[in-house]
C-alpha cells in the first residue's frame, strides 16, 4: 500500500530539535583521517538539488545548462585552432616538427587518463562549482582544511584569472597580426597596443557575460560552430593553398624531422616546448566543474563535459599537426620568427597571399574572443563561489547574485578586474607576455593534483563513486600517475626559454604564482583565519531537510538512529 501524500513540507512537522538533529546525523566520519564530513551520495540523490543540499548549499544560479552546453563551454575555452596558433611557435622551437606533433600527441593523452579522468571521477560524486577548493577540504585531515581549501581556492582562481589573461593576449595579438598584414608589415605590434587592446577585449567580454544563463549557454553554441567552421577552412584551404604553391613535406619531415632552434639540449627541448601547446591548450576543461550548478544532471553531464572536450581536443589537435608539419615548408626559423607574430598566419599567406592570411586570422581572433568570454563564465563560478564561503576580500560584496539575470555580476567584475591587473605583464615585453600561459599552467596543476591526492590518501574512505568511476584498482592509479606527470609540467613550466637567464629573459611565472601562493597563506593567517572556516552551507536546517526530503525513508528511523549515536 502506497505511503499518503504529505501536502505540508516535512520542515513544518518536525520541531527545531528534530531538524537539527536530522541535519547532522546525515554525515560520516572517515577513519582514514578526512574527519567528519556530509554524506553524500551521487547515486542514490532524486535530483541535482538534492544532490547540492547534501553537499549543503541552495540552489541559486538556475540549472539551464545541458550536456552539450557543458562540453562546449570547456570545449570553447580551449578553442582548439586558436590555441595553437597561439602557441605554434613555442612547440616548433624546441626540436621542430617531431616536438610538435609527438609532443602534443604524448601530453594530450597523458592529460587524458591522469588529469581528466580522476576529476571527472570527483565531479562525478561532489559536483559543485567550488569543485576543487571545496574537495580539498572534504578530503584532506582536519588541522588541514581549512588553510589548504583556502589556498587551493586563491591558487584556482588566480590561474583562472591568468587563463583569462593568456586567452585574451592571444586575441590582441591576432588582432593586431591582421592589422600588420593588411598593411603589408608598415604597422608597428608594441607592448602598448597589445596590452590596451587586451584590455578593450576584457572589458567587452565582461559585458557579454552579464547576461542571463541563458544567452550564456547559447555563447557555447556560437563558439562550438565557430571553431569547427575554423577547423575545417583550416583542413581543406591551407592542403589546397600548399599543393599549389609551395608543395608538402614528406612523411619522414612531418613524423621524424628534428631541428633544435632553442638553446637547450635536444631532449629537454622535446619536453618543455613540446608539452606547453598541449598542457595550455587542453587546459579548460575544470570550468565544466565550475559550472556544476547550471549543469542538469551533473553527475553525468559533467565527466561528460571534462572527458568529450579532452578527447576531442586531443585526436582533433594531432591531425591539426600533422596538417601544419606537411604544409609549413622546409625553412621552420623563417615561418617561426615570422614578424607578423604568428606563424599559421605567415603559412597562409606562404599559401594562398595576403586576403586568405588576413580572413583567416580573422577569425581565428573571433574564436579567441568566445575563448576568452567562456572563460570569464567559468572563473567568474569559481571565485563567486568562493566568495560565498567567505574566501575572497570582501566576499560579503562579490558572493551577491544578480536576482534579475541569476548571474554573479560582481564576480565577474572582479575576475576581469584581476584579469587586467595580471595582464600589466604584457608591459615588459615577450617574457612577460609568455609567463601569463605558464601562470595558468602552474596554477591550475596545483590546484587539480591536491584533491586528487588527498582523495586516495586521507579520505579515501569517504570518496563514494558517481555515475563516472574506474574501480577501486584504475582510478588510485591514474591518480598517482597524473601526480608525477603534473609535477614534472610544473617544473618545465617554470623554466626559462634560454638558458642564459636575465631580466628580459626570465620566466616571471614563478614569481607570480609564488607571489599569490605567499599572499594567500599571509591573508589566511593575517585576516581569514576564524573567518574562512572552509567550504560553509548556506542553507538552514528547515531548507536542508526540504530539499532531501525525497531521500528520508523513515523520518522515525533516522532520528532514533541520531539518539542511539548520542547515547553510545
Amino acid at each position: 500500500m502506497s505511503e499518503p501524500q504529505l501536502t505540508t513540507k516535512l520542515s513544518a512537522r518536525l520541531s527545531n530539535e528534530q531538524l537539527h538533529n536530522l541535519r547532522s546525523v546525515r554525515s560520516v566520519t572517515s577513519k582514514t583521517g578526512a574527519g567528519t564530513v556530509p554524506d553524500v551520495n551521487a547515486l542514490t540523490a532524486h535530483n541535482a538539488e538534492e544532490l547540492l543540499a547534501e553537499i549543503g548549499y541552495k540552489q541559486e544560479l538556475k540549472r539551464t545548462m545541458s550536456g552539450l552546453g557543458c562540453f562546449g563551454i570547456a570545449f570553447s575555452i580551449m578553442g582548439l585552432l586558436p590555441s595553437i596558433i597561439t602557441l605554434m611557435g613555442l612547440g616548433l622551437s624546441g626540436t621542430g616538427p617531431v616536438s610538435l606533433l609527438w609532443g602534443w600527441f604524448i601530453a594530450g593523452f597523458l592529460i587524458l587518463i591522469c588529469i581528466g579522468v580522476p576529476m571527472a571521477e570527483t565531479a562525478s560524486s561532489l559536483p559543485t562549482s567550488g569543485g576543487l577548493y571545496y574537495w580539498t577540504n572534504y578530503y584532506a585531515p582536519p588541522s588541514l582544511k581549512i588553510p589548504l581549501s583556502f589556498f587551493i581556492g586563491i591558487a584556482n582562481t588566480f590561474a583562472l584569472a591568468g587563463g583569462v589573461c593568456s586567452i585574451s593576449y592571444g586575441f590582441a595579438n591576432q588582432i593586431l597580426s591582421a592589422i600588420y598584414i593588411s598593411k603589408d608589415g608598415d604597422f608597428d605590434i608594441t607592448a602598448g597596443k597589445t596590452y590596451g587592446v587586451l584590455v578593450a577585449a576584457i572589458s567587452v567580454e565582461l559585458l557579454i557575460c552579464c547576461l542571463s544563463s541563458k544567452n550564456t549557454s547559447r555563447l557555447q553554441t556560437t563558439s562550438i560552430v565557430a571553431n569547427n567552421l575554423l577547423i575545417v577552412i583550416f583542413f581543406i584551404a591551407l592542403p589546397i593553398g600548399t599543393a599549389r604553391t609551395v608543395g608538402f613535406n614528406d612523411a619522414k619531415f612531418i613524423f621524424g624531422n628534428a631541428e633544435n632552434l632553442s638553446e637547450w639540449t635536444p631532449g629537454w627541448a622535446f619536453f618543455q616546448f613540446g608539452f606547453m601547446p598541449a598542457c595550455w591548450t587542453i587546459g579548460a576543461f575544470d570550468s565544466c566543474v565550475h559550472m556544476s550548478e547550471e549543469v542538469k544532471d551533473p553527475v553525468r553531464n559533467v565527466p561528460i563535459g571534462i572527458l568529450g572536450s579532452i578527447s576531442a581536443c586531443w585526436i582533433l589537435g594531432f591531425l591539426i599537426m600533422i596538417v601544419i608539419n606537411a604544409c609549413i615548408g622546409p625553412d621552420i626559423a623563417a615561418v617561426v620568427g615570422s614578424p607578423s607574430g604568428q606563424p599559421l598566419a605567415q603559412m597562409f599567406y606562404n599559401s594562398l597571399g595576403k586576403e586568405w592570411a588576413i580572413a583567416f586570422i580573422s577569425l581565428a581572433a573571433f574564436c579567441q574572443f568566445l575563448m576568452a568570454s567562456s572563460v570569464v563564465t567559468a572563473v567568474s563560478r569559481q571565485a563567486w563561489a568562493f566568495a560565498r564561503d567567505e574566501g575572497l576580500p570582501f566576499s560579503r560584496y562579490f558572493k551577491v547574485v544578480n536576482e534579475a539575470l541569476a548571474v554573479p555580476v560582481r564576480a565577474l567584475f572582479f575576475v576581469c578586474g584581476l584579469s587586467m591587473l595580471i595582464s600589466l605583464l604584457v608591459l615588459i615585453g615577450a617574457e612577460g607576455a609568455n609567463a601569463l600561459f605558464s601562470v595558468a599552467i602552474i596554477g591550475n596543476y596545483v590546484a587539480w593534483m591536491t584533491p586528487q591526492i588527498l582523495r586516495i590518501t586521507s579520505g579515501r574512505d569517504v570518496f563514494r563513486p558517481g555515475a563516472f568511476y574506474l574501480g577501486k584498482f584504475l582510478s588510485p592509479a591514474m591518480v598517482v600517475l597524473g601526480s608525477f606527470f603534473m609535477s614534472f609540467v610544473i617544473v618545465i613550466a617554470c623554466m626559462p626559454t634560454d638558458t642564459t637567464v636575465d631580466k628580459t629573459t626570465m620566466n616571471y611565472s614563478i614569481v607570480l604564482n609564488a607571489g599569490s601562493w605567499i599572499f594567500s597563506f599571509a591573508y589566511y593567517y593575517a585576516y581569514k583565519k576564524g573567518r574562512y572556516v572552509g567550504p560553509k552551507s548556506n542553507l538552514t536546517d528547515a531548507e536542508y531537510v526540504d530539499a532531501v526530503e525525497g531521500d528520508i525513508l523513515n523520518i522515525d528511523d533516522v532520528l532514533a538512529a541520531k539518539e542511539d549515536t548520542s547515547s553510545v
